[in-house]
């Protein structure tokens, strides 16, 4: 068990190293020599988990949407919107998250397959807008196929638009306004009022799964203990 966390965590380290290599000085000029350089872990342990450069890229551009997951919603449009905010935020906050999106928007990565997360994303977001319709909380006319593209492609231009214009400082307004230039195409009226849009939004919902991660972390802390106090319990009782 202790040799497969080490694992674990020598591989999160070497992740985390890439995406900043990846981020600073982009796919083609990035080295495995600076990575390791930046990791500070032997070749040997790199290439136990990464074949190439291309398997580390890859690997970067999976993780950028696996680093949290939005709690389950009554209304599936207000998860949909707390998804795109999230990862607005973690745009914003995440070097991994960053070093993935810039990965997957980058022209110059020859010979990388960019097209993941791309596909990833409609197919959650598209997920959610099925969801929405069987609830009852579209426009008659939405196609959720062709939505969510509209939705990802959207996403994509802005928080380009907000890295150059801004480095990501004002992602969360641009966020937040394409949101609302969208949805009323999409949202029933009455569906769309009751609909949480505002600019922190990311950021809030960030706060609540960090606390609930937090609660559930003592919760895990305190069952040994209280399983070796109902043990005692029957011991003394035996």
């Amino acid at each position: 068990m202790a040799k497969q966390a080490r694992a674990i965590r020598t591989r999160r380290i070497i992740l985390e190293a890439a995406a900043k290599v990846f981020e600073e000085y982009g796919y083609q000029a990035a080295t495995i020599t600076e990575i390791l350089k930046v990791a500070g872990v032997t070749k040997g342990a790199l290439y136990f988990h990464f074949e190439s450069k291309e398997d580390l890229a890859h690997g970067v551009l999976t993780e950028q949407n696996q680093r949290l997951t939005v709690p389950q919603r009554a209304c599936e449009m207000q998860e949909l919107i707390d998804v795109v905010a999230l990862h607005g935020h973690q745009l914003q906050t995440s070097p991994m998250v960053r070093a993935g999106v810039r990965l997957s928007m980058n022209q110059q990565a020859h010979g990388l397959d960019r097209s993941g997360p791309f596909t990833r994303w409609v197919k959650v977001i598209q997920g959610l807008l099925d969801a929405a319709r069987t609830q009852g909380e579209l426009l008659p006319h939405v196609d959720t196929v062709e939505t969510a593209g509209v939705i990802v492609g959207s996403f994509a231009g802005v928080q380009s638009m907000s890295e150059v214009a801004s480095d990501y400082e004002d992602l969360a307004l641009r966020v937040a306004a394409l949101m609302r230039h969208l949805l009323p195409s999409i949202v029933l009226p009455s569906v769309l009022a009751s609909l949480d849009l505002a600019e922190d939004r990311g950021a809030r919902v960030f706060a609540e799964i960090s606390e609930s991660a937090t609660e559930s972390a003592m919760e895990a802390d305190a069952e040994p203990d209280m399983e070796h106090g109902t043990e005692h319990a029957l011991l003394s009782h035996g």
